[in-house]
């Protein structure tokens, strides 16, 4: 559970250490103001959701063909600098005996874009969810997405993106499934 009050003195305590005036007008809440933005940015932390309940109503169709859910918009936090990355998501699976709602592959996204994270580990953590609750014959996970930690600070290059990818199954060691999944998402990639 966050405590906010911790938080919120927390955050003061870092203004107070940049040699801000922390009874200045604009600055008297914003330690309160910080600590509920992170409560409302990280609500995997608080753990009222697991992961697999998201995927719990499964319909069993008889498809199997690709399911491709292409820019899903996200947000995170970077846990290296606690800046944002935002982007883009293109997931896809091969059912095995079933199928969920279209909606639940964006909230799988989501779920976990509300963690102190990193890109690589958020790819890797939605692919490996499909296929354990799913078990589809192959999954397919891209994020693309421009991290605020290299854009404004460090090297400072606006513009530059990472591009991370996870195959499982048949995306993996069938290269015609890997070339259409990739025709499906061209259109969306930025570079």
């Amino acid at each position: 559970m966050m405590n906010l009050k911790m938080m919120e003195d927390g955050f003061r305590m870092i203004l107070e250490g940049m040699g801000e005036d922390i009874h200045r007008e604009g600055l008297i809440d914003t330690p309160k103001r910080v600590a509920k933005m992170y409560q409302e940015l990280m609500t995997g932390l608080s753990g009222d959701t697991k992961a697999e309940d998201i995927l719990k109503t499964r319909f069993h169709e008889k498809y199997d063909e690709m399911i491709v859910v292409p820019n899903i918009e996200f947000a995170s936090m970077c846990e290296h600098h606690f800046l944002p990355f935002t982007g883009c998501a293109h997931v896809a699976y091969i059912p095995g005996d079933c199928v969920v709602g279209l909606s639940k592959i964006p909230r799988v996204v989501e779920f976990y874009a509300r963690f102190p994270q990193i890109q690589e580990r958020m790819t890797r953590q939605i692919a490996e969810l499909i296929q354990k609750v799913l078990q589809p014959r192959g999954v397919a996970v891209v994020l693309e997405a421009s991290h605020m930690c290299m854009t404004m600070r460090g090297v400072k290059k606006p513009g530059a993106s990472m591009v991370t990818t996870q195959l499982l199954g048949r995306f993996k060691t069938d290269e015609k499934t890997r070339a259409e999944f990739m025709s499906y998402i061209k259109p969306y990639i930025r570079h």
